[in-house]
């Protein structure tokens, strides 16, 4: 006598369900949501305090007074497209790079601190 006990597993089985499966949106939806997350939370606010930053470094002028990330303050006496040459006491007088002028003299720097690099 057959058994009859395994049919249904084995029709089951042998017979694919198409209409059980999500489409393909549905699939790509979650993976597209964390991007759009990732890109509001860590992109978008990393291309806004670059262009602050380099606004605040071309913007710089002789006679200004500022403090470098290092932590030296001095006036600007000369500016290259590169460097920027800082007076920091009577007749001393040092070139350091554009990038390392960190912000104005008694504000809030505008380049944070690497944190620890």
């Amino acid at each position: 006598m057959p058994d009859f006990t395994t049919l249904p597993l084995v029709v089951a089985l042998a017979s694919p369900q198409q209409a059980g499966q999500p489409s393909i949106w549905v699939q790509i939806f979650p993976f597209a949501l964390m991007l759009l997350v990732f890109y509001v939370l860590v992109l978008l606010p990393m291309r806004r305090r670059q262009k602050k930053i380099a606004e605040f470094q071309s913007s710089l002028k002789e006679g200004d007074k500022v403090i470098t990330t290092s932590g030296i303050y001095g006036h600007v006496t000369k500016l290259t497209d590169a460097s920027v040459q800082l007076q920091i006491a009577d007749k001393v007088k040092i070139e350091v790079a554009r990038a390392s002028v960190g912000g104005y003299q008694g504000q809030d720097p505008v380049v944070k601190d690497a944190g620890g690099l």
